[in-house]
């Protein structure tokens, strides 16, 4: 553009030419919208004189014609720079003086086809007719995608009629008072699943505000985390291994339990009962339970020092490298990844360890077996719905199933908690007119008097031992430990061509020819 001539090769020669205007109800010839003649007066090539006479052009268009009503008021439009003005196609006026100027469709229209004839840039016809450049893109922008619809108003606001039925408000107010713990976005749901009564949340909170229902902030507490659960699809993918202690009652001893679980099937695979909790037990245990359910692909387990080390490698990872089976470790303070195994220590303690008084070490061994095998074979298990883990983990294996629960003593849980049930020893009468009574309880027999008094007797021991019934091995594969270094298994192994017998002869403890 040079001086005050305009040139329509500035203007978008792919645009296209304004087509469907007859779509709008009110034509375009209509002389009470716009002087059709002097909008005629644009040159199609696009050459005006000058941005004065192109708004004189456009004041004249939209100036209402003679049949129009004389109480219609009529646009004022700003006016272009004169010549020689510093600011082109703008005018500078105050806040309060400037009005803003609204147009009808068909007053867009016009102003969109007098655009693509003239050529001007968007801003400076834009300034002409005071308003912005980004209001005439997007008017053009409607005017591609829906033709002179686009340029239709839109309504604002609601559709007229649109109230909420009487009906609508009582269900909501009866839904508030027999829930008063719903919110607005739970009543507008059920209202549209129940009785198909449309109401977005913020019409409801409107319905209770109007019916005296106020907001209440109140403090919020954190919600429970989530149940989070895994489970492999097949047996021996996965086993799970941790370590339980308790304390024998009668010796007032501490020892340690350690079990390997089959992930998917809960399965307790291998047991293990020593004084001490050494990685030796958990080795054992492990090797007893390959052996009889072959090995598993993965373990799991915490970072207890019996599966781990914090340097090197410890003796029960050296143990599944050389079977092939990738060690998968927990992340510290984190029991819930071992849930299920630590569940088992959970139902192991409340149906059997709590109530048992063991006799000695041996016989903790085979009735906590004799429980695992009640819980292997026998005991339904909520989780696998209602089945036992024997029924998954040998599946399709119904005949070693059979063959093993032929095995498991019917009374497995009874003899567990109570150990080979004695002979019931009771006897009453009177001497002298004072009756008596005696009773055994346990390994004693106790004396009871009339007067209630108690007193131990000592019965003098049978001429010939009789036979001491024994309990019934367990099913379940029991790791013994043999060693007396529990801790022997996590030592390093030995260079290649070192002994540990020459840091003996090292220390004068060992001497040749000896």
């Amino acid at each position: 553009m040079q001086g005050d001539v305009l040139n329509a090769d500035e203007f978008d020669e792919d645009r296209e030419p304004l087509e469907n205007a007859s779509a709008f109800n009110v034509p375009l010839n209509d002389p009470g919208v716009f002087n059709e003649h002097a909008a005629a007066r644009v040159p199609e090539d696009g050459a005006v004189q000058s941005p004065q006479a192109l708004n004189d052009l456009l004041e004249e268009a939209l100036t209402p014609g003679p049949e129009r009503d004389e109480d219609t008021p009529q646009r004022l439009f700003l006016s272009g720079p004169r010549k020689g003005s510093s600011v082109k196609g703008r005018k500078l006026l105050k806040p309060e003086d400037a009005k803003k100027v609204s147009f009808n469709p068909q007053q867009r229209l016009l102003l969109l086809d007098t655009w693509r004839r003239s050529g001007l840039p968007a801003g400076d016809l834009a300034s002409l007719v005071g308003i912005s450049k980004h209001t005439l893109y997007a008017w053009k922008k409607a005017f591609d995608e829906q033709g002179p619809a686009g340029l239709m108003d839109k309504p604002k606001g609601a559709p007229r009629g649109m109230k909420l039925p009487e009906l609508t408000k009582r269900t909501i107010l009866m839904l508030k008072e027999t829930n008063p713990s719903w919110g607005c976005q739970r009543i507008s749901d059920m209202l549209l699943r129940g009785p198909a009564l449309p109401a977005c949340p913020s019409t409801v909170a409107r319905v209770l505000k109007e019916a005296g229902y106020e907001s209440v902030d109140e403090s919020t507490r954190p919600h429970p985390d989530k149940v989070r659960s895994f489970e492999r699809a097949t047996p021996n993918q996965l086993w799970q291994s941790d370590l339980f202690t308790f304390v024998l009652k009668r010796q007032n001893r501490r020892v340690y339990l350690v079990a390997f679980m089959d992930d998917h099937s809960r399965f307790i695979t291998g047991y293990g009962l020593h004084a001490s909790q050494s990685a030796s037990l958990v080795l054992e245990v492990f090797r007893a339970g390959v052996t009889s359910y072959n090995a598993p692909r993965e373990v799991l387990t915490d970072n207890g020092s019996q599966y781990i080390t914090w340097r090197g490698k410890s003796a029960f990872s050296r143990e599944l490298e050389k079977r092939g089976i990738q060690h998968v470790v927990a992340a510290p303070r984190r029991p819930q990844t071992l849930g299920k195994i630590e569940r088992f220590w959970g139902t192991l303690w409340r149906e059997s360890l709590e109530s048992s008084v063991f006799l000695d070490m041996g016989d903790a061994q085979k009735r906590i077996g004799l429980f695992i095998d009640y819980y292997n074979f026998q005991r339904p298990h909520q989780g696998l719905e209602g089945l036992v883990p024997a029924d998954r983990f040998f599946g399709a294996a119904s005949e070693v199933l059979k063959a093993l629960k032929a095995r498991v003593a019917a009374n497995a849980l009874e003899l567990s908690r109570n150990g080979i049930p004695k002979k019931p020893f009771y006897l009453a009468g009177a001497i002298g007119g004072k009756a008596f009574s005696v009773h055994a309880e346990g390994e004693r027999v106790i004396l009871t008097r009339e007067e209630g008094a108690r007193e131990e007797v000592d019965l003098a021991p049978p001429p010939a031992p009789q036979p001491v019934e024994e309990l019934p091995d367990p099913v379940c594969p029991q790791g013994v430990v043999t060693s007396e270094l529990p801790d022997a298994a996590n030592e390093p192994e030995p260079l290649p061509g070192t002994s540990a017998l020459d840091a003996l002869n090292e220390e004068g403890g060992v001497h040749e020819g000896q």
